[in-house]
């Protein structure tokens, strides 16, 4: 049984399609989460829906397509979003509690640390975090973006077992339903590759940010992290209930390692990659199959501009993501001494932080 449980809700489960915050269907959401609440699992929700309910509760004022208008909208919406899962929690005798992030609260190792220590508090007392990004603050800098991400960070961040992405399809199919009759739902997926991803389609009820396109990057995030995903249908009967019971429901992709370690989880969950590596197939095979860190003789060009101590990708020969990690030197330092053995690494720079680019210590890979 899983013990710690992230469920993701888009706009389009909110509302059900339509402008207002359909409380009938909270309330059957809120149902399961008690359910399992009541079975001891710790639930996490991850939740849209304060854009549209700030703009309901002005009763659909006309304002510029800003992200001014859409901070306003959520300082507005994110009161009466989070009184409407109080109440409704409340009728199932639980209690919640509201956690806003943004990206940079993940980013920094410290900040990090300390979200993690909110979450697993609240968790202690037997109270429901009920998460969603701080959008009356942030900006395009520190936004995650869409809520499938956030809660893949979520997950990560709180050691969870499970991520359940609802949406207002059944899973992930072979061609976009809606155009394809005979498209067959994908049951699980267990490689994310580039033909997988031409499946996948943007937001269509134009409600909310995100897609099938998000929900497999969401879905990569937390599989790497240990962490089981199954994208349903959130009109489905009892969805919650049944995927957390193991029930084959919309399209599962299992957890592809063990839960990493803290720092590992961080580097994956936390900053953005400030730039790229690629490497060689020899380099790419020690990395791999050897459990090497990355040298400098196999990195073949640099791409962006970072500071030692930055996050970066690590990409093969055919631009194909196969590790995440922290940058030993700058950009400028790896453009010096890259294809350079170590051993030339201070006649290069007059300098040296080691014989590394990238510590396997600070490596988490991200292939199948």
């Amino acid at each position: 049984m899983y013990k710690r449980i992230v469920v993701k809700l888009g706009t389009s489960i909110l509302t059900g399609g339509g402008r207002y915050l359909d409380q009938a269907r909270m309330v059957e959401i809120t149902r399961q989460c008690a359910a399992l609440y009541a079975q001891g699992q710790d639930v996490i929700v991850c939740t849209s829906g304060a854009v549209a309910a700030g703009r309901a509760h002005l009763n659909f004022p006309t304002l510029p397509a800003t992200i001014t208008s859409k901070q306003l909208f959520a300082a507005v919406g994110q009161l009466q979003l989070m009184r409407v899962w109080e109440h409704l929690f409340d009728i199932y005798s639980v209690r919640v509690g509201q956690i806003l992030l943004t990206r940079g609260d993940v980013e920094n190792r410290h900040r990090y640390l300390n979200a993690r220590d909110a979450f697993n508090a609240l968790l202690e007392q037997r109270i429901v975090p009920i998460v969603n990004e701080n959008d009356a603050v942030a900006t395009e800098e520190i936004r995650v973006g869409d809520n499938d991400n956030l809660s893949a960070l979520v997950a990560t961040l709180v050691n969870a077992d499970l991520l359940i992405l609802l949406t207002d399809q059944p899973g992930l199919f072979t061609a976009d339903p809606r155009n394809h009759p005979d498209a067959r739902l994908i049951p699980e997926v267990r490689k994310i590759d580039g033909a997988l991803k031409g499946l996948a389609g943007g937001s269509v009820s134009g409600l909310g940010t995100g897609g099938m396109t998000t929900k497999l990057q969401a879905a990569n995030t937390a599989r790497h992290a240990g962490v089981d995903v199954v994208i349903a249908a959130g009109a489905e009967p009892n969805v919650i209930l049944r995927v957390a019971a193991g029930e084959a429901v919309g399209t599962r992709f299992p957890a592809l390692a063990t839960r990493p370690e803290s720092r590992k989880a961080w580097i994956l969950a936390g900053p953005k990659p400030a730039g790229r590596l690629l490497i060689d197939e020899g380099a790419s095979a020690a990395i791999c199959f050897k459990g090497r860190s990355l040298l400098p003789a196999g990195i073949r060009k640099v791409e962006g501009n970072f500071l030692r101590g930055d996050t970066v990708l690590i990409l093969d020969s055919a631009r194909s993501e196969l590790a995440r990690g922290i940058a030993g030197y700058t950009s400028t330092e790896l453009r010096k001494i890259a294809g350079y053995r170590s051993d030339d690494i201070a006649a290069r720079l007059g300098y040296t932080y080691g014989d590394v680019a990238v510590h396997r210590n600070d490596m988490i890979l991200l292939t199948d």
